[in-house]
């Protein structure tokens, strides 16, 4: 039976006829820049992370420009961010006249540590970016540890918890992307920037209206960068139900283990103290190009995300070219996400599991 990597759909059909009476909503108000229902998810979102403030903005990315900026980085500085991520975590940098400086990560959870960021750091480090990859939470208490502040890079972590709490609400400021893959999702791009730290909010909200309080007087250089009401009134459909939905893609990795798949690769581990509302499950294996191939044959969705990392890729080779990171390269090398969603089935798991295996047993062995 075919599976596919994502299904973005199924979720949502007890929802369609809320969708489209928010959407009416915004038409029938005839507002639709940083309006109410923009402020009423902003608040929502800030609740739900446990943190004081939201910040909607266009998109993830410009989300972790604002973030950083708003946190006082700038020219001279040097932010130190993972390289196995997706590339927006380091694109984002450079716009703030930074410099990335690039760490490795732990092999078994995919997310930095205490230590893969203390071999990067320097007198210039002003920041580090701590991405909750693929879900997973990243230790930032113990990143924080080191005197730097952290910007957690959560657009894959919607649903995540962690001891300490809640992804958005465990460095100085966090970043979400809410493109419609994510595990919240609207129907386009969007973004947002959490933070308890009043300084850093009012400095985000100026930098996301070009650099103005009241579209009058202009105090930076800022950006034309808001979540609109549209996308907002979506999202607030959607975020009663999310913990739900993160429950639900915990329960697909349970599947995937009662049905035998950590004896055919390596499955993915949480950082102590988190469970992760899996964005993408991502696995390990020594022949992956193997593994895909058995995949394919049976219409079962997979995709490799990370085969080069960032630090490898052409534009950012002037920061990365001399870095030193194997933990990195092997998890490039090696990983494949397969299916994940919050309605995957126990059933489909098992069809996942059984497209996997090998009869020569060329997988039987865990990496």
């Amino acid at each position: 039976m075919a599976v596919p990597l994502f299904d973005t759909s199924t979720a949502l059909l007890p929802l369609r006829d809320e969708l489209r009476a928010a959407v009416a909503r915004v038409l029938d108000s005839e507002r639709y820049i940083l309006g109410p229902e923009v402020s009423a998810f902003e608040q929502e979102f800030a609740a739900y992370c446990g943190c004081d403030h939201a910040i909607g903005v266009a998109n993830g990315t410009e989300a972790i420009t604002i973030a950083l900026r708003a946190m006082g980085v700038g020219p001279g500085d040097e932010v130190v961010v993972p390289s196995f991520t997706f590339y927006a975590s380091a694109e984002a940098i450079p716009p703030t006249g930074a410099t990335p400086v690039f760490c490795d990560i732990d092999p078994d959870t995919y997310c930095v540590t205490a230590d893969t960021v203390r071999d990067a750091l320097t007198p210039r480090t002003k920041a580090v970016i701590a991405v909750h990859l693929f879900g997973n939470v990243a230790p930032i208490s113990e990143i924080e540890g080191l005197g730097v502040p952290v910007l957690e890079d959560a657009a894959q972590a919607a649903g995540s918890t962690a001891a300490a709490g809640r992804p958005g609400a465990l460095g100085t400021a966090a970043t979400f992307s809410f493109f419609p893959s994510k595990n919240l999702a609207c129907f386009g791009d969007g973004g947002i920037i959490t933070t308890s730290d009043e300084s850093v909010a009012e400095r985000a909200r100026t930098l996301r209206f070009h650099g103005s309080r009241d579209k009058v007087s202009y105090e930076l250089i800022g950006y034309n960068s808001r979540l609109d009401e549209l996308q907002a009134a979506i999202l607030r459909t959607q975020l009663p139900h999310l913990d739900a939905w993160a429950n639900g893609r915990r329960q697909v990795g349970h599947h995937y283990e009662m049905a035998g798949l950590g004896d055919l690769v390596t499955l993915p581990r949480p950082v102590e103290g988190a469970a992760p509302a899996w964005h993408l499950y991502v696995v390990g294996h020594p022949h992956v190009e193997r593994l895909e191939g058995r995949l394919t044959a049976a219409e079962v969705g997979h995709k490799a995300y990370y085969r080069t990392p960032v630090h490898r890729q052409p534009p950012m080779l002037k920061w990365g070219a001399t870095a030193e990171l194997p933990a990195t390269d092997h998890a490039a090398a090696t990983h494949l996400a397969i299916p994940m969603s919050p309605v995957l089935t126990a059933e489909q798991a098992q069809d996942v599991v059984a497209a996997a295996t090998d009869p020569s047993r060329i997988l039987s062995s865990s990496p």
